[in-house]
């Protein structure tokens, strides 16, 4: 074993939010333009360090057209932690935001989810304030909130730093009053 620990994260929310486009881009560093839209389930693995341990994040790309939706709560299972994306450009797929977090506590548990206002290159076709978001976040009591650009990539190593940094606190060091940075 060439690292220290494992964390499966989901990426969820509504068709063409840019759920593969994060993950490619956290993966490779690179943008594609021309990406299919998911069909089912598609898996993908990084290896990272955090708090100078190794970390091999298994990321699920879950699809996110209505007719995937069956699968989720089989996938949701061992499931350290989630991705909700949502496009900044369409209210539509925020609106969806419950949906999938009640399907992801019913059979994941109380697992951290991070809310992902993504798209933010296009910020002259924003339609979701910043603050919709953050509201949206709290109302949902998810673990985090943070908007990013998959294409520019736009806080996209800082997003998954913070959820490294989440699921240390929540499985590693579970019992610290605080995780230092």
């Amino acid at each position: 074993m060439d690292y220290d620990y494992t964390f499966k994260a989901m990426m969820l929310g509504d068709a063409s939010v840019g759920k593969t486009s994060l993950t490619i881009r956290y993966i490779s560093g690179s943008f594609l333009e021309d990406l299919k839209l998911t069909i089912g389930v598609d898996f993908y693995s990084k290896l990272t360090s955090f708090k100078n341990k190794k970390v091999k994040l298994q990321i699920w790309d879950f699809g996110g057209e209505e007719r995937f939706r069956f699968l989720l709560s089989q996938y949701c299972r061992g499931a350290n932690a989630a991705f909700f994306l949502y496009d900044i450009t369409n209210p539509l797929t925020l609106e969806h935001l419950p949906d999938w977090t009640n399907i992801v506590r019913k059979y994941a548990g109380d697992i951290p989810i991070m809310l992902v206002g993504s798209k933010v290159d296009l910020e002259e076709f924003r339609a979701i304030p910043r603050d919709e978001g953050i509201r949206a976040a709290n109302k949902y009591n998810l673990a985090s909130f943070v908007e990013l650009s998959s294409k520019t990539g736009q806080n996209v190593e800082k997003a998954f730093q913070v959820m490294c940094s989440i699921l240390f606190e929540k499985y590693v060091y579970p019992n610290d009053e605080f995780l230092e940075l």
